[in-house]
């Protein structure tokens, strides 16, 4: 049965018609590891547009893509280059945008608030990085002096900051491991069960071996299609043995918080095409 349009929005009403992603790597020794983070949006720029054929890719109003440290092979406006890359004309504006974590909910936020206000009517918004190709920080770190030393805490890291999270509001270690387990084990059912085989866009990683003298490099393919976050052997016991990851004496380990991924999202796009209704 074909659910009825919603009759409640306004005329204005950003929707989203087509939302992909690329399935997400363990940051420096996944799969994805040594993968360009703008081949994957490019792939799923294209993918998001083909699977919404009313769409016309030049009638776009812009394209914006969120990435946490655009530099290196995501850098430049690496928005508008993925643009460019996909098929899309030279005529549609694209912008990349930088809030850190947030940065491709930023460019979806973005996305909607300009629909909603009428100054769009479609716009592909999404994000991208690599945290194995560009590290964190990015590959040159110089804080400006006089912040870091009147305010160095607005360089800490996300790990320092998730201490100071549990501390003031009381979650215990025996709770942020709970949590951690609980989402891995559904992480793993969603992917057992399918859940994201519709979104997720198949890439071919290609990994080049190197040939004997005077022969040419040999190069693998193999398709990636599958999240490689989720852990199906971890447990309590497991989680509890870990030593804290960013403070002595700390709650925060490498197990009950977020890893490191080859991207948004770690190594993957996640373009989401916004029109209005």
């Amino acid at each position: 049965m074909t659910p009825e349009p919603r009759r409640d929005l306004p005329d204005n009403a950003a929707v989203v018609v087509s939302a992909v992603r690329t399935a997400i790597g363990r940051a420096g020794r996944g799969r994805l590891a040594r993968t360009r983070p703008d081949d994957l949006a490019i792939a799923c720029l294209r993918a998001a547009l083909e699977r919404a054929p009313q769409v016309d890719p030049g009638s776009l109003d812009d394209v914006v893509l969120g990435c946490a440290f655009p530099e290196a092979e995501q850098g430049l406006d690496v928005a508008r280059l993925c643009a460019l890359a996909a098929g899309i004309p030279d005529r549609v504006p694209a912008m990349t945008v930088n809030r850190f974590c947030a940065s491709g909910l930023q460019s979806l936020a973005q996305a909607a608030d300009r629909i909603g206000s009428g100054a769009a009517h479609a716009i592909l918004a999404g994000g991208l990085e690599s945290m194995s190709l560009v590290p964190m920080t990015g590959h040159v770190f110089r804080p400006n002096p006089g912040l870091a030393e009147r305010m160095p805490e607005a360089y800490i890291g996300m790990g320092l900051t998730a201490e100071r999270v549990a501390e003031e509001y009381k979650v215990s270690r025996e709770d942020q491991d709970a949590f951690a387990l609980q989402s891995h084990q559904r992480a793993v059912a969603a992917i057992a069960a399918g859940r994201f085989r519709d979104e997720i866009v198949p890439f071919i990683v290609r990994t080049a071996r190197p040939a004997r003298r005077g022969a040419a490099p040999q190069v693998d393919e193999a398709v990636f299609a599958v999240d490689e976050g989720p852990r199906a052997d971890t447990s309590l016991p497991a989680l509890g043995k870990l030593k804290p990851a960013f403070r002595a004496g700390g709650t925060v380990t490498a197990g009950n918080s977020s890893p490191h991924h080859t991207p948004p999202t770690h190594l993957s796009g996640h373009p989401i095409i916004l029109d209005e209704i």
